[in-house]
């Protein structure tokens, strides 16, 4: 059987819900290194396959494979889009970072459409990053996430929902655990 997979990857930035504000690690990262940042159209109603659909773009636009770098509803969508794709062979590896649940009852609105939550294991390398103390996501229902996927976990102790509020600023541990994850995934 051929290889049909591309060699080289390229690093996406997938912002949570109402996107990624400027002090954001993302938006830094976005500025310091030249990642992209994918575009949603609608970032505060935002419709599950809809995101999905533009992921998938975004994908084919380019013949590199692409490290994925999710940020809370964002690690929904790559669970969400690894399940329903048939692209998967263009993601080298997920940098997954404090997934929410969402599917607890205090949950708004606007996320109901991202329930139930994507249970199949990722077809690709991926490490999830959790904080002990996410308002939005439990420690067990972390942990169940991430067996789940298949993905290796790290806790970095009490930084909230690892935004922007969480004073990481640059966040070079993140870029770290991205370079080691981009190297164990070659």
């Amino acid at each position: 059987m051929i290889d049909t997979a591309p060699r080289s990857s390229r690093v996406l930035l997938l912002p949570g819900w109402q996107d990624s504000g400027p002090t954001h690690w993302q938006s830094r990262w976005e500025s310091l290194h030249g990642h992209r940042r994918v575009e949603q159209d609608d970032w505060l109603w935002p419709r599950r396959g809809d995101w999905m659909a533009r992921l998938d773009e975004v994908l084919l636009q380019a013949p590199e494979r692409a490290l994925l770098v999710a940020h809370s509803l964002g690690c929904q969508l790559v669970a969400a889009w690894a399940s329903h794709s048939r692209h998967t062979v263009r993601v080298q590896a997920a940098l997954l970072v404090a997934p929410p649940d969402t599917e607890r009852d205090d949950m708004p609105p606007n996320l109901f459409n991202w329930r139930p939550i994507a249970r199949r294991r990722l077809p690709f390398t991926s490490l999830m990053v959790t904080s002990s103390d996410d308002p939005y996501c439990e420690h067990d229902r972390a942990l169940q996430m991430a067996a789940d996927w298949g993905s290796e976990l790290v806790s970095i102790g009490p930084r909230g929902h690892i935004n922007g509020d969480s004073g990481l600023h640059e966040w070079p541990q993140g870029q770290a655990l991205l370079q080691q994850l981009a190297a164990r995934s070659d």
